[in-house]
């Protein structure tokens, strides 16, 4: 199938206009909203989308070969979602979802544990590529938007307040974090709660640049971080906290995973687990995300998870979707990545900013057009660990706020 018969198979709604590499202009959609231009910079571009658009799209841009004149990325992702990208489909591009799809499959089955190559690939990037649009704090996942008019800096401050009050924290209690990020949870919880927390990552980048941020704190005694995997964590803890890392897991862990928490965890300890979910299963993921931005990631649904914490011994006392939050983060960070676009250039080149803008653009498009939930699970292996209504997660959440106001500010990041 050619690009122009797949484009007009696709847009029904909405102004397209793509300009060929001749100067030749084509228009699809019904002429309504906004106009969105595309220039083809040669003749070859447009057969290798309509070939395998799932992973060509991303990489013409990238290549800047799709050039978008009128409008942004974004734009023509969430116009393509808008009108059913599903319309493109021919017996061909199904044959190479299945193929595809059999490939993942086989693959996260093999018993070779490529955590620590996964991890790498992404979040071991220069820490100053996260400092051009990060909050303050250096969250890297999805914020907490309540109430929806707060700035990503508040809103990142409501998630890490959000995640300790189900976590019931207690002074002296021992914390485990997996998947630690850049320590800002961590430092939360031993300052608003006088816990002791271990938080432990596979990247070396964000180790050196937590541990250098609770030195800053003077939080040393109290918070400590290391380079662990999970299947690798030793004692036992109070509290589990796990933010942004299940995704990571692979979908042959799960059980591992859990068995693992359920371990480590008291027996009236209490675990919050937030990862980005889908409604049902997909079995498998975005080639583009897979190839360039997450490999060995999964987002799994609720019914691919629940199985194994059962089997695990955990029961579940709170499960909480939170359905648009990671949408409006993704848009807050891309406006934020793109008004510092020379700053990202010259710590990579032009091609890598293009990718760093299509991933988040590509990911704010699926939030927003594909039902896409941030999942919160409480978990405990005690029935009487947690409060028998959820009136004490707002009681806690103001006790929060009080501290924060009293809270010195915190430090740039070094790095």
């Amino acid at each position: 199938m050619e690009f122009p018969t797949m484009l007009g198979r696709v847009i029904r709604n909405g102004q397209l206009q793509v300009v060929d590499p001749s100067g030749g202009l084509a228009h699809y959609g019904d002429g309504t909203g906004p106009v969105l231009r595309l220039r083809l910079a040669d003749a070859a571009v447009g057969r290798e989308i309509a070939a395998d658009p799932a992973l060509k799209l991303g990489e013409a841009y990238m290549d800047g070969r799709l050039i978008v004149e009128e409008g942004d990325i974004f734009d023509l992702l969430s116009l393509l979602r808008r009108n059913g990208v599903r319309r493109a489909a021919t017996l061909g591009l199904k044959a190479k979802g299945l193929l595809r799809l059999l490939a993942y499959q086989v693959n996260a089955r093999v018993p070779v544990n490529r955590n620590l190559r996964n991890v790498a690939h992404h979040y071991d990037l220069d820490a100053r590529l996260f400092d051009l649009f990060l909050d303050r704090d250096w969250q890297y996942s999805c914020a907490y938007f309540e109430p929806r008019d707060i700035t990503l800096d508040e809103a990142q401050t409501a998630k890490e307040r959000h995640i300790t009050a189900k976590l019931l924290l207690k002074p002296g209690q021992k914390v485990l974090e997996v998947g630690s990020g850049w320590g800002g949870l961590g430092m939360y919880m031993a300052e608003s709660s006088g816990v002791d927390v271990t938080g432990i990552t596979l990247s070396e980048e964000q180790l050196a640049v937590s541990r250098a941020r609770v030195a800053a704190r003077g939080l040393s005694d109290r918070v400590r971080f290391e380079l662990t995997d999970y299947v690798d964590v030793k004692g036992e803890f109070d509290r589990i906290v796990s933010v942004g890392m299940f995704e990571h897991v692979g979908v042959a862990n799960y059980g591992k995973f859990f068995n693992t928490m359920a371990r480590v965890l008291k027996k009236e300890g209490v675990m919050v687990l937030h990862y980005i979910g889908r409604v049902k299963p997909a079995y498998t993921i975005n080639p583009w995300i897979e190839k360039y931005i997450f490999p060995g990631g999964y987002l799994p649904a609720l019914s691919e998870v629940l199985p194994a914490i059962e089997r695990a011994g955990f029961l579940v006392k709170d499960i909480e979707m939170l359905p648009m939050h990671y949408a409006w983060t993704l848009r807050a960070w891309r406006e934020r990545f793109v008004a510092r676009w020379d700053d990202a250039a010259t710590l990579y080149d032009e091609r890598f900013c293009r990718m760093w803008e299509f991933y988040l653009a590509a990911m704010e498009a699926a939030f927003r057009h594909d039902r896409l939930p941030i999942i919160q699970l409480q978990l405990a292996r005690h029935q009487d660990a947690v409060p028998f209504a959820r009136d004490y997660i707002g009681e806690t959440e103001a006790k929060l706020r009080e501290f924060e106001a009293a809270r010195p500010p915190l430090a740039p990041v070094r790095y």
